[in-house]
């Protein structure tokens, strides 16, 4: 076991670090204000190789692991988890499907574009009445001739606006049958394909979510990932990797709160001394640097899981779940140590504090991991 960066990752980590200072920092509170997708800053990103981190040199991406992988989205989500949110879901879930399940004829004619960021990349599961119950999705698709019609509406996609790209999976065989479902690749511009209302959110205010709406909308059989029902089974491995992604989000989003109340503890007098030197906030920062430690050495256990090819499904959930848990507690506690001001957005820990409770619903609730742990530790 190694626990220190590699020179890889650590250029990676500082290159990530100052474009952030840069670009992002200074438009954290107008983009979230305005709920501002700011689609230039992607095609930066997608420059510099961060939306095709685990897409190979040939496809036009960056060939890097999930190591480096959680590195990026962590450092990102440390100034805005509204952005590492949106890296994250065009990486692990769009241009991963693509790239997992597609064919060669495929994955040349979508992945390149999606790696250098001039595509932007949405991926549809969740309806407006099947949360967690994906299997009881309403969206269908019928077959006809070399096409299939599409009729229905998926909700909660990020991106649904502004991407071009969109892996979605469809209900192709029986409401409540695993193997009913089936992934398609949509394009935007496809006749009956649109984009509904969007989110007005509580937090990741920078990250568009929307609904994407079919209406007999004509998809060539050609666009279709993998065999007829086969969707599912790929949502579910997909997801492995996107609880990574999440877990990533969720750390980066701990840190960033850690870091602003360690800073704040130390800056601010109350009774002639720093309050870093009472017992009550020296307590609490003991306890957010340990659970913050413990959600980073799981994340990376269940990275290197992924990249060795071993299951990951148990430990995905694992790091998921208990990150996501973390950085909601830890940007709690960043606000109490700012007392008052911390309930202002003069200081990053409100936002934090907002963009936090993402991390325990999307991509599985706390509640959907813990089944998926427990079911897996008895399953024997």
């Amino acid at each position: 076991m190694n626990f220190d960066y590699n020179e890889t990752q650590s250029m990676i980590a500082q290159s990530i670090r100052d474009f952030a200072e840069k670009n992002i920092r200074p438009n954290i509170m107008e983009w979230d204000e305005s709920q501002t997708f700011p689609v230039p800053l992607f095609r930066e990103l997608g420059a510099m190789g961060f939306m095709g981190v685990l897409v190979p040199e040939e496809l036009g991406g960056s060939g890097l692991g999930y190591h480096e992988y959680i590195t990026i989205v962590e450092e990102i989500s440390k100034v805005d988890p509204s952005i590492g949110l949106s890296v994250a879901a065009h990486n692990s879930l769009c241009t991963n499907h693509i790239l997992t399940f597609g064919t060669e004829e495929q994955k040349k004619k979508w992945i390149p574009k999606l790696a250098s960021g001039e595509h932007i990349g949405a991926w549809g599961l969740t309806e407006h009445n099947t949360g967690s119950d994906a299997g009881g999705m309403n969206t269908t698709a019928k077959k006809d001739g070399d096409f299939w019609v599409v009729n229905g509406a998926k909700n909660f996609i990020t991106h649904a606006i502004s991407g071009e790209i969109a892996v979605v999976i469809v209900r192709t065989g029986e409401k409540g049958d695993s193997h009913g479902m089936t992934a398609f690749v949509f394009e935007k511009g496809m006749a009956g394909f649109s984009s509904g209302k969007k989110e007005n959110k509580l937090g990741m205010r920078a990250s568009e979510t929307a609904e994407l709406i079919f209406d007999n909308c004509r998809i060539p059989d050609a666009n279709r990932l993998g065999a007829v029902g086969d969707g599912f089974v790929q949502a579910m491995k997909i997801l492995d990797g996107g609880r990574i992604s999440i877990g990533a989000l969720s750390l980066g989003i701990a840190k960033g709160a850690y870091e602003a109340a360690l800073k704040y503890s130390k800056e601010r007098y109350q009774f002639g001394k720093p309050i870093s030197s009472f017992q009550g906030i020296s307590f609490k920062l003991a306890d957010m640097a340990t659970e913050i430690e413990a959600s980073e050495l799981l994340l990376h256990k269940a990275a290197f899981l992924k990249q060795e090819h071993k299951p990951v499904t148990t430990m995905g959930a694992m790091a998921k779940m208990y990150a996501s848990e973390v950085c909601c507690k830890v940007a709690n506690e960043a606000i109490q140590i700012h007392g008052g001001y911390g309930y202002t957005k003069d200081f990053p820990v409100e936002k934090f504090y907002r963009d936090a409770k993402l991390c325990t619903i999307g991509e599985g609730t706390t509640e959907i991991q813990k089944v998926v742990i427990a079911r897996n530790l008895l399953k024997d």
